[in-house]
């Protein structure tokens, strides 16, 4: 080697020294670095010349001269039948003393896995060979695999290429592991088919599976009961042998339909013809439906019961795209003579064997604006039935309004009629005359005067305040038979409204107060609760004190006087 010399004006001469190797083989692998020390002197080396020295580190580079070697001829590895596809099983690796890109490893499997059930690749980081599984292993079926294994560079240099061959194989026998397996069904899942309103204890299907560890193969029998379109209840009759380990799959159960469901009528139909309906008019549409699936019901056939005389007013035609059609044979049709019409009709399945059902059609008559809308059916044919004429129809609703209105005006009269002033006669006590004003008490003067109320020939003889308490010493109430039997009753009532109003034990001026004067010269006749002269009131008059007695005598006195009067 020759080191840079720098440039110095005081030196004209450049000297280079060259460093070779001394051996004729150097080997990276074996000795990597190495230290040489150099010294120049000047004046060709003669004494009094001067001397420098330095150390020069060499580092050997790396060539691709070695090839790969596998530690082992022979390599040995257990896997379990249940190791999963995918998964790493084991590692195997050939060692190469290169280094970098030239200790780059490829591994093959070049024999002894003729199904293809292992695969290996590489670490690129650790430069191992990884052992993966490809497809499932099964030890009933193989025990064990053995491989040969190749591990190759991948980056080769020709100048060395007769150290070769850069690559190593190696024998790897891999151990199939038994273990205890669930057992198998032979097909991924399971369609069964069975009639509705099958029998119990038919037969549905039949699954088979086997424990593959002791090739025992199982029958399951499925059986139904009580089958029907919303239960597809199943039985087995065996279970598997190994009761820790199970498998599972999907069986499905399709209840297959019977024709069982005869076909009917879509809906309850309101069949209406005109009065003024044409020949081989359309009056109605129907259609049909059926419990059944499609394959036992469309398409419907509709067809005229058999066994009845042709009908002379309708007819049906099958559209035959499951409707039929309602058709009249004849012009017109009268209410007064017949409003109803009833047309029995078959309708029957596409199912094997065909069912039918039977249905009567009610067709009403009405009577239709010239644009076929209804305008009436039922209420219309009744008058007209009665024979009853327009007119005499409207005379009768006026008749009927007429003494609705009296009723009603009757009703409100008796409603407004005001209420007797006295509503029992049994106890006047209880009667109290109702008025807006409040007044003030028994001092208020302006309150309204019950004198009005009295006898006009009394009224001017007693004007006292009601207010004040009179001073007039009461008259004794006490009189005995014989006095009774001549006084003058006229007089008699007029004493007693006197001493009434002067007495300031009865009750106050604004109370009620009853009297059995009736007035001069009255043609009516008394209409006093005191006028039966034959049987005794029942009045009870308590209410008056000691006069009580007293006035009830006098009462029934008056009878008797009136009674002889009208006689």
């Amino acid at each position: 080697m020759a080191p840079d010399i720098p440039f110095n004006n005081d030196v004209s001469l450049y000297l280079t020294g060259v460093i070779r190797t001394a051996l004729h083989n150097m080997d990276r692998e074996a000795r990597e670095h190495y230290s040489v020390v150099i010294q120049a002197k000047d004046m060709a080396g003669q004494v009094g010349g001067l001397s420098g020295s330095t150390t020069v580190n060499i580092t050997l580079t790396d060539v691709n001269d070695n090839p790969p070697r596998f530690p082992q001829k022979h390599y040995q590895l257990y896997v379990p039948e249940s190791a999963q596809v995918g998964s790493a099983v084991g590692k195997i690796k050939a060692n190469d003393a290169d280094m970098g890109t030239n200790a780059d490893m490829k591994y093959t499997i070049i024999n002894g896995d003729v199904s293809g059930v292992f695969s290996i690749s590489t670490d690129k980081e650790t430069r191992e060979g990884i052992i993966s599984l490809k497809k499932p292993l099964n030890y009933e079926k193989k025990k064990s695999y053995t491989l040969n294994i190749e591990g190759a560079n991948t980056h080769l240099d020709f100048r060395f290429s007769h150290l070769g061959p850069f690559k190593d194989i190696t024998m790897l026998k891999i151990i199939v592991g038994d273990v205890d397996e669930p057992p198998f069904f032979t097909m991924p899942s399971y369609v069964m088919d069975v009639y509705e309103n099958a029998k119990t204890g038919t037969v549905v299907g039949t699954v088979t599976a086997q424990d593959p560890d002791n090739r025992l193969w199982v029958l399951f029998n499925f059986w139904c009961f009580n089958v029907s379109e919303k239960s597809t209840p199943i039985m087995t009759t065996a279970t598997p042998n190994s009761p820790g380990l199970l498998s599972h799959i999907p069986v499905a159960i399709r209840i297959l339909d019977v024709n069982d469901n005869p076909p009917e009528l879509a809906r309850d139909y309101d069949i209406v013809v005109c009065e003024n309906a044409k020949p081989s008019q359309v009056i109605q549409t129907i259609g049909a439906t059926d419990k059944d699936d499609s394959a036992n019901g469309p398409r419907f056939h509709f067809f005229l019961e058999e066994g009845h005389p042709l009908n002379p007013n309708f007819t049906l035609k099958d559209n035959e795209d499951n409707t039929a059609s309602i058709l009249t044979r004849r012009r017109r049709f009268s209410r007064t003579t017949q409003d109803v019409y009833y047309l029995p009709i078959v309708i029957s399945d596409g199912g094997i064997p065909s069912l039918s059902s039977s249905s009567t059609l009610v067709i009403r008559v009405c009577a239709c604006e010239r644009d076929g809308r209804v305008r009436t059916c039922h209420a219309e044919a009744f008058l007209s039935s009665a024979g009853l004429s327009t007119g005499a129809l409207i005379a009768i609703l006026l008749c009927v309004i007429i003494l609705l209105a009296i009723v009603v005006l009757f009703i409100t009269l008796r409603r407004s009629k005001k209420e007797p002033l006295i509503i029992s006669e049994e106890d006047v006590r209880e009667n109290v005359v109702t008025y807006d004003d409040e007044g003030g008490g028994e001092e208020d003067t302006e309150a309204f005067d019950i004198s009005a109320l009295r006898n006009p020939s009394a009224a001017e003889e007693l004007k006292y305040r009601r207010d004040v308490r009179p001073e007039v010493k009461p008259t004794s109430r006490h009189h005995t038979s014989s006095s009774l039997d001549s006084i003058d009753v006229q007089e008699f009532i007029k004493q007693r409204l006197a001493e009434a109003d002067l007495d300031p034990s009865v009750p106050p001026y604004d109370s009620l107060q009853t009297y059995a004067y009736e007035g001069h010269r009255s043609e009516a006749g008394s209409i006093s609760s005191l006028d039966s002269a034959t049987t005794h009131s029942d009045q009870d008059y308590n209410y008056l004190g000691d006069w009580g007695p007293e006035f009830k005598k006098l009462a029934e006195l008056y009878g008797e006087i009136e009674s002889e009067r009208t006689t």
